[in-house]
């Protein structure tokens, strides 16, 4: 890739950042269709947001992917946000349209494009139990609850996160939501709750590389071979969660083909040109492989 005065600069904005497989995701689609682009990774700390998201109109990127832990934060900072962004209330894509900074969320759509793809499932009539309602969980529950979803059951620490994630559901969609706190014993989570889910979403960053050896409690023992277990996470390909959650049975899936997807509508966005999807894949299986 050659880098020059009209070169188009993209990125992410994280905190950590050094794991993402994004820049190899989204350079690989660039030097296919050669696109004279570049994606480069920020380490952004909290305290730093403001002025790195001014530094966009500043230096004039053309935009940038935000992830933990700055989804929520990032809005106060930007000029206008889409409508089903301001429901899910988290921007994972930001695009610099002339010095206008313009927030989305490709995650939901993202997520609910892998699970069609790689476990067959369809959210119509299904009730699903969220672990975590961060910035994530709200734009895969929202894409989920517009998808036809039945009932949520939304677990966290703190409790009013889960509270407001629940709310938002059923003020929005008129579907059944409730939220609970985490089980203050080793499973967490009622058993009843686990055994009735159909999906089971691990949305917080427990378990997220370098942090490994972490894992969220729940009991694992009443999983059901049916079950789809998702995490969230992809680096490390299988968490610690996913593993338990496959030892008991379950349909396991990591977030692998959550970021492909979603970086497919990000990357159109930016650049107006639809998505080498398969090529994106690739480079994402490469970065796994090399990571595991």
């Amino acid at each position: 890739m050659q880098v020059d005065g009209k070169t188009k600069v993209c990125g992410i904005f994280g905190f950590p950042v050094e794991h993402s497989f994004s820049p190899r995701m989204h350079n690989a689609a660039f030097s296919y269709l050669k696109l004279n682009y570049i994606y480069v990774p920020f380490a952004v700390p909290p305290q730093a947001l403001a002025p790195a998201v001014a530094g966009i109109r500043a230096l004039n990127l053309a935009g940038v992917n935000i992830t933990i832990p700055h989804k929520e934060q990032v809005i106060s900072f930007l000029d206008e946000i889409t409508p089903p962004t301001r429901l899910i209330g988290a921007v994972n894509t930001i695009v610099n349209q002339a010095g206008r900074l313009i927030g989305h969320n490709t995650d939901g759509a993202g997520f609910l494009q892998a699970l069609k793809e790689e476990m067959n499932f369809q959210s119509a009539g299904k009730k699903i139990l969220f672990l975590g309602a961060g910035g994530g969980a709200r734009a895969v529950a929202v894409a989920l609850a517009l998808a036809g979803a039945a009932q949520f059951t939304i677990v966290n620490q703190p409790f009013e996160y889960a509270v407001n994630l629940a709310r938002l559901i059923k003020e929005n969609t008129n579907i059944k939501a409730e939220a609970l706190p985490w089980l203050e014993n080793e499973e967490g989570v009622p058993a009843e709750v686990v055994e009735q889910a159909d999906l089971i979403i691990q949305a917080t960053p427990v378990g997220m590389h370098p942090l490994e050896d972490e894992c969220l409690n729940i009991p694992f023992k009443c999983l059901r071979p049916a079950q789809i277990v998702c995490d969230l996470i992809y680096n490390p390909s299988q968490t610690l969660f996913l593993k338990r959650a496959a030892k008991a049975g379950a349909r396991v899936k990591n977030g692998l083909g959550m970021l492909l997807y979603q970086g497919a509508l990000a990357f159109e966005l930016w650049t107006g040109k639809p998505a080498p999807v398969a090529v994106m894949r690739e480079a994402l299986e490469k970065a796994r492989n090399e990571g595991d």
